[in-house]
């Protein structure tokens, strides 16, 4: 055994013997998961912890995303890219692009004498090119350093291999990707790593690490770089909480750098909403007086109503209807600016102590989005007064309120709001479209102007449209395009792209109702996305405090022409799938779609996501159908990650504005499904008890 891999050994055993006496923050490494430098560690990031890492050495590039799913799991995407690789190329590209996906789990957390041990498997239905597997374990000693030694197989155990303990890894002939390659995990030879961090200050750190990645292509085979020596040095500086910088040396022969960017879900960076604050509550006895006759007095109603509107205006919360009794009201809202619907429960409750006659006892509030009620959120006036200042005022307030199914019909006597039917509202606001991992060019973009409009004719009853003008055309039609075997339903996507210019994006009419207790539908017709245009009808049920609903949902569509205006090709179909939701609990959602897709196949779509209060939401998707994974093309099934990022997140400002980024390693026509504007669940589900309670912190403020 060589001098090194005896050092490296004994760190190993090391790590088990010395008491950890602090916690240091978990960095992150060039790979972007929680490690060293180009070696993982056993630590994970705090949970619901979204990073994102781009390094680059040498010829080698690295951009991934990481996501704490829970405590002790977290995956990662990353997309990666080698200069060089290809020697004589026909296309004239010489750069490798590969997309790969990891899973790693912490077997145990680091105690008083057990360091933290995580086990990982590095793209596990990629190419392979970076497949790897690792037990890795850090201890931490003192506030100032951290230890780590590992195992490694595959990737990371390439150099300096102590052996084959579970056998020879098989080879494997990964033809489309994307399919699991379990035969090969934790076989073939092992090798040991090990590193040090060193945290000098809260700003700054260093790095040292022996690794046992031989880069066998990279350096050995393709010759893009040399690989000189197993030991690379590194050095850290936190500019912010969110973001470090590294510059490193690698491999005796190469300078890198990498830009860490890390945003925890769980806490506001501007520390609350800038918005304006809650109204206090006004006590029953120091209500206005309205006289002993209000009760039959319409003129007397309707400027309580008007007085509520004038309140509730400044939240962006405007009163659809009202109907008041002698000890109860019924208000239906509906909320167009804020992002939280609990807040915008308990700031309606603040109004109505300030507007409502003192004998009025119970609130009922009931929420409307496209123009249907959707639950009753009843709330004691005196328990509104009791709680404000009370400790645990929160989870006592939730407990003394219902949540109601809400009633379709308007109650007898109800006094609707001047001017709100028909209304029309319109918005110009620039947009940028992209364009990823295409082989040619990975990242491309259009930039414009985004035309929005929409005319409420009556509740439920809505004409929208949204009309796109280029500024900078970025995006390029792909060079790549598919060679499918299946009707062209999202290959074209490019074409779609570069034609459609001006283009609409969307002009339909919809109609949403509530045929039951429990029942909401929508019919929506015309151009319903970019590619495709028809009817689309969709039905939900959703029990007002159970943590399940199911959906149908029934289209015919037929295909767009390419400039996106009125035009269509012949290609059409009916589509359709049977759905069901879930909440576990703890922000954790699950969704399953079965049916037929756009390109004529059938199968399911399983979809996980975790929600925060917030509403940042983290997500994938998988789906497979019976096209066979040859037919499929690259990738053998759909698959990806969905990021919703609220746009009052970052800016701090009451929004209901959301950013989705959605990445698919590959976009195929197998799995595909028709991109409907307002499906009913994420419409309907945000005032029902389950949602409404995970995010209830909010109700004060």
């Amino acid at each position: 055994m060589t001098r090194s891999k005896y050092l490296v050994l004994c760190g190993l055993c090391g790590v088990f013997a010395l008491p950890a006496q602090a916690e240091m923050h978990p960095s992150l490494g060039f790979s972007g998961v929680t490690g060293l430098i180009d070696m993982p560690s056993g630590e994970q990031q705090s949970d619901g912890t979204l990073s994102v890492v781009k390094s680059q050495f040498g010829p080698i590039g690295r951009t991934t995303l990481s996501f704490q799913i829970t405590p002790r799991l977290s995956g990662s995407f990353r997309y990666s890219s080698v200069k060089d690789w290809f020697t004589n190329p026909s296309d004239g590209i010489t750069t490798y692009y590969d997309r790969s996906f990891d899973l790693r789990y912490q077997i145990t957390q680091e105690g008083r004498y057990v360091p933290a041990i995580t086990v990982g498997l590095q793209d596990i239905i990629g190419t392979g090119v970076q497949s790897g597997e690792y037990i890795a374990a850090t201890k931490t000693f003192g506030d100032k350093v951290k230890v780590t030694a590992g195992l490694g197989w595959g990737r990371y155990g390439s150099y300096g291999s102590i052996g084959a303990p579970f056998g020879d890894r098989p080879a494997v002939d990964f033809g489309l990707g994307g399919k699991l390659r379990t035969g090969q995990w934790f076989r073939g030879d092992v090798a040991p790593f090990a590193g040090v961090e060193w945290q000098l200050n809260p700003k700054w750190s260093l790095k040292a690490e022996y690794s046992s990645d031989a880069y066998v292509e990279e350096a050995g085979n393709r010759a893009t770089f040399q690989r000189n020596s197993p030991f690379n040095f590194g050095v850290e500086y936190s500019a912010k909480n969110n973001l470090r910088l590294g510059l490193y040396s690698l491999y005796g022969s190469e300078i890198g750098f990498s830009a860490q960017i890390v945003l925890d879900p769980k806490k506001n960076p501007h520390g609350g909403s800038l918005g304006p604050g809650p109204l206090p509550v006004t006590a029953s006895a120091a209500a206005k007086s309205w006289g002993p006759n209000w009760v039959t007095d319409r003129g007397a109603q309707t400027a309580m109503r008007d007085q509520t509107q004038s309140i509730l205006a400044h939240d962006g919360i405007m009163v659809e209807s009202i109907a008041i009794s002698p000890t109860r009201v019924h208000l239906r809202i509906r909320n167009t600016r804020l992002d939280n619907a609990p807040q915008a429960i308990g700031r309606t409750a603040r109004a109505l102590a300030a507007t409502m006659p003192a004998s009025v006892t119970t609130f009922e509030i009931v929420p409307i989005a496209q123009g249907v009620p959707l639950s009753t959120v009843v709330i004691r006036r005196a328990d509104l007064e009791a709680l404000e200042f009370a400790p645990g005022q929160d989870i006592a307030m939730e407990q003394r309120t219902q949540i109601l199914p809400a009633p379709g019909v308007l109650p007898a006597g109800a006094i609707l709001s001047d001017s709100q039917y028909p209304r029309f509202k319109w918005g110009l606001s620039p947009y940028v479209a992209t364009s990823l991992f295409d082989p040619g060019k990975p990242l491309q973009a259009d930039v414009g102007l985004r035309l929005t409009a929409r005319y409420d004719f009556a509740p439920g009853l809505i004409a929208s449209t949204s009309i796109t003008k280029k500024l900078y055309a970025g995006i390029e039609r792909s060079t790549f395009a598919s060679r499918t075997k299946l009707p062209p339903v999202r290959s074209d996507a490019s074409v779609y792209a570069t034609e459609g210019d001006p283009a609409i994006e969307r002009l339909t009419f919809a109609w949403y109702a509530k045929p039951g207790p429990e029942l909401y539908s929508r019919v929506t017709v015309g151009y319903l996305e970019p590619m495709f245009g028809g009817i689309s009808g969709e039905l939900l049920w959703q029990q007002t405090g159970k943590p399940y609903a199911l959906g149908i949902e029934v289209n015919y569509v037929k295909q767009r022409d390419f400039d996106q205006l009125f035009g269509f090709q012949d290609y059409s179909i009916v589509t359709g799938h049977v759905s069901g939701y879930y909440s576990f609990g703890g922000g954790y959602h699950a969704q399953l779609d079965v049916g037929r897709y756009l390109a004529g196949d059938y199968g399911a779509t399983l979809s996980l996501d975790r929600e925060f209060a917030n509403g940042i939401k983290v997500g994938a998707f998988a789906t497979l159908t019976d096209v066979p994974f040859d037919t499929f093309g690259e990738g053998s099934f759909d698959k990806g990650i969905r990021i919703d990022m609220p746009l009052a997140f970052l800016s701090g400002r009451p929004t209901q504005k959301v950013s989705r980024m959605v990445l698919r390693p590959l976009l195929r026509d197998g799995g595909a499904r028709v991109d409907v504007e307002n499906r009913l669940y994420d419409t309907v589900r945000k005032y029902q008890e389950t949602d409404l309670d995970a995010a209830w912190g909010r109700f004060w403020r």
